[in-house]
């Protein structure tokens, strides 16, 4: 089966249809940040979650990062955040998201990236975002 679940990035508008799909298990579009690890900066980056036209989630996604450097990420549910700053000051950080309602319009969530003066500057593609949930037929779209 097709998957129809995906992410987006660039952006994407709570509750509509835009955004920029990351790439699923290409790299060809990924969710990228540049982090300056002598200033030990974050960065937070607005994503979301849609099914494809015609489908939705039954129940909840579980959202988690896997990856050799997974510790140095982190996620947050959409808080109506008015800035990337403020959803970094503001957001309830953790390891791990659960989103409900997801169906074809975008459900909004955020994930921010962390730098430590101990790294050496790389372009670490070690770690990716994981999303699960049961996917159904939506029979009200």
């Amino acid at each position: 089966m097709a998957n129809r679940l995906h992410i987006y990035t660039n952006n994407p508008t709570a509750g509509g249809v835009d955004g920029t799909e990351v790439s699923s298990g290409t790299g060809l579009s990924p969710i990228t940040v540049s982090l300056d690890a002598s200033k030990e900066e974050t960065q937070a980056v607005k994503c979301a979650l849609r099914c494809d036209t015609g489908f939705k989630i039954d129940g909840e996604v579980a959202v988690s990062l896997i990856g050799t450097n997974a510790a140095k990420w982190k996620l947050a549910p959409d808080g109506d955040f008015g800035s990337p700053a403020d959803a970094d000051m503001n957001g309830a950080w953790g390891d791990s998201i659960t989103l409900e309602h997801v169906g074809s319009l975008n459900a909004a969530f955020w994930v921010k990236a962390m730098s430590s003066k101990d790294e050496k500057p790389s372009n670490d593609t070690s770690v990716s975002l994981q999303a699960e949930g049961l996917v159904a037929a939506d029979e009200g779209a």
